[in-house]
């Protein structure tokens, strides 16, 4: 299954000048996500979905592509998340089904990334989408922009979709996948998601 990145958008709650390239103990968010999806046993190809709002992006995907022939740059208008997505998929002519994900979420990993792909091959859907329980937010202190309710619970996005190629331009049928690792939960759009994210890793290392 290849993958694409969605890369294409501004720091602008973070207070930086691009998202893509904010450091987080001293790497770019968009890093840890190319090297989670390199070591994934299920992904193939990477295409990075940039936009003309992220000109610093470019330049460093242009050199990181030099060492990894499995990521390519995709330019997209920056017209919108959606749109931008499906212009994504379409031009990088992937088949079957496409892993997305966007480059703010800096502690997945490629067990999480597997674990994703192979719950999708077993499910009936077209599409599946991976969520959080909203309390997995309340204990490490954040709030999430976005909550939903499902089954008695309240669910929260995590920025991870599987996507049917072939119906790309069609609502598809969705299988809401409800997990409770933190390290989803952690996505950087506030400058507290981004310190809540180094506490994390420097816990990790202890």
């Amino acid at each position: 299954m290849d993958a694409i990145i969605m890369a294409g958008g501004m720091g602008k709650r973070l207070g930086k000048d691009e998202k893509p390239l904010t450091l987080l103990c001293g790497k770019p968010l968009i890093h840890y996500v190319l090297d989670a999806l390199l070591g994934s046993k299920n992904i193939g190809q990477i295409y990075v979905a940039t936009s003309p709002r992220v000109e610093k992006t470019i330049m460093w995907l242009s050199d990181f592509i030099n060492r990894h022939d499995r990521v390519r740059i995709m330019q997209t208008p920056g017209k919108g998340f959606v749109n931008d997505m499906i212009l994504a998929v379409e031009n990088a002519k992937t088949r079957g089904q496409v892993f997305i994900i966007m480059a703010d979420l800096p502690l997945v990993n490629p067990e999480l990334i597997d674990r994703i792909i192979e719950k999708y091959g077993k499910v009936n859907t077209p599409a599946l989408s991976v969520h959080m329980k909203l309390e997995v937010f309340t204990k490490l202190g954040l709030r999430p922009d976005t909550v939903f309710h499902k089954n008695s619970s309240f669910i929260v996005p995590c920025g991870i979709n599987i996507l049917d190629v072939g119906k790309i331009q069609e609502e598809q049928e969705d299988y809401n996948l409800i997990l409770e690792d933190e390290e989803l939960a952690l996505n950087v759009n506030k400058k507290d998601d981004l310190e809540a994210c180094e506490r994390y890793l420097k816990k990790q290392l202890k």
